[in-house]
């Protein structure tokens, strides 16, 4: 769907992550010309070729698109790639340090290189997750490093993608945020996402760095009451599923995020919530909810794995098959995985695992290691396993032949992390079935 002629901008990203790739293949299908710029040569290598070096559907086929219209390019170029640019987004990773806080010392690099490299005005805007006043601080940089004296400006447009689903909530999500210090940055900015049909909201730099965290920090609380309620259904024999359903029928609640299970994970929540922490405390404001949320998080995976020793007795030398290791469907990616903690503490415990994803096997190894067997298919999985684990729910897993599962496991036992599945069809099938928090 290009643009109109008028609201053509050029565009590059610095990092060609997750992030920068998604929003910059994004963008060029929209009109725009992005150059996509990546510090490693054999990434950039691989992208000309058409491989992608991630897993979300849909993102090969619209980035071969845009390469053979000529709208998405790659290179390791930053220089070139920021003069031949209006406006540069920043996309590289802000991983917590030690202590919790963001890490910032690669939006430091890119905003030094860019203001080293400029030779004309340039908006520079802020696509990683930074906490509040990292406006501020690149526009420092950018300052320090101006021998020549360019004009900035700089803008935060926070990134709201559900792996997985990343394209579609790019194109047709629930909003775009951006921050701006002027109209003049604004007009731009309003140019580049005119043609998208989702609502633009445009405030301050300061609150777009806010919402992002406050987002991210919210959803996760969500998902931990809903685990901490799941743990008192189990307590009273209440049925989550049915509490969840109830509360989200009120509109001021909604039902999104009240899955019970094993915790959230991934790149963004766990990160994103440290950090939260990190900047209240540092602005004087002690964030004690969110040190609940988080653990209660952890507790949602320590309950899971007590559920697993229960079911098969917690005797050693017991083999578990495990369908799933990504942290969600639909990504092969295992940043904060709970998968993570459940295998490692499975295997202290003297248990050997004969795992299966869909996707994150490659991902799963450099992670997990010889930590567990990878087996090619959902079913080599199951051969001679004392139970199944569920730590996934990943579509192919949703009708599996019931019978060809029965005859592959030593014994019926299915200990379900995701709540797939009915306790009562199970238990029709012949199944020992153990969920969360369904009394």
């Amino acid at each position: 769907m290009p643009t109109h002629k008028h609201f053509r901008h050029k565009l590059a990203f610095i990092g060609a992550g997750y992030v920068g790739l998604v929003s910059g293949t994004c963008l060029s299908d929209i009109g725009h010309k992005v150059i996509l710029v990546d510090r490693k040569q054999e990434t950039v290598d691989k992208l000309r070729r058409g491989l992608v070096p991630i897993y979300e559907p849909g993102l090969d086929t619209l980035i071969k698109k845009n390469v053979k219209a000529g709208r998405l390019s790659f290179t390791t170029d930053l220089a070139k790639a920021v003069q031949e640019s209006d406006i540069i987004f920043i996309a590289v990773q802000t991983p917590p340090d030690k202590d919790g806080h963001a890490d910032l010392s690669y939006v430091e690099g890119a905003a030094t290189q860019i203001a080293q490299a400029a030779d004309a005005y340039k908006i520079v805007v802020n696509k990683s997750t930074v906490p509040p006043t990292t406006g501020d601080f690149v526009a420092k940089i950018l300052a320090k490093h101006n021998k020549k004296k360019i004009d900035f400006d700089v803008v935060s447009n926070p990134e709201f993608l559900r792996e997985g689903s990343a394209i579609e909530d790019f194109m047709t999500g629930d909003r775009h945020v951006i921050g701006v210090s002027n109209k003049r940055a604004e007009k731009v900015m309003r140019e580049i996402y005119a043609p998208l049909p989702m609502q633009l909201f445009v405030t301050d730099v300061k609150s777009a760095e806010l919402i992002k965290y406050a987002s991210n920090s919210f959803l996760a609380t969500k998902i931990s009451f809903i685990n901490a309620v799941a743990q008192i259904c189990e307590l009273t024999g209440g049925n989550i599923d049915d509490v969840a359903k109830g509360i989200g029928m009120d509109k001021r609640i909604g039902s999104s995020f009240l899955k019970a299970g094993v915790g959230y994970g991934g790149s963004c929540f766990p990160k994103d919530v440290s950090a939260f922490v990190k900047i209240a405390e540092k602005h004087g404001y002690d964030f004690n909810l969110l040190k609940d949320t988080e653990s209660v998080n952890k507790e949602a995976r320590n309950f899971f794995i007590k559920k697993i020793t229960n079911a098969v007795g917690g005797k050693k030398g017991k083999t578990l098959a495990m369908w799933g290791l990504a942290f969600k469907p639909n990504t092969d990616d295992m940043r904060e995985a709970p998968s993570i903690t459940v295998v490692e503490s499975l295997k202290k415990k003297g248990f050997k695992i004969q795992a299966y994803d869909p996707e994150a096997t490659e991902t799963a190894k450099f992670v997990l290691g010889d930590k567990v067997s990878y087996e090619k298919d959902m079913y080599d999985a199951l051969k001679g396993a004392d139970a199944l684990v569920i730590m996934t729910e990943w579509k192919e897993f949703e009708t599996p032949d019931w019978d060809k599962v029965t005859k592959l496991l030593k014994d019926p036992v299915i200990i379900d992390g995701r709540n797939m599945f009915k306790p009562a069809e199970m238990e029709k099938l012949g199944f020992v079935y153990h969920s969360i928090g369904r009394g």
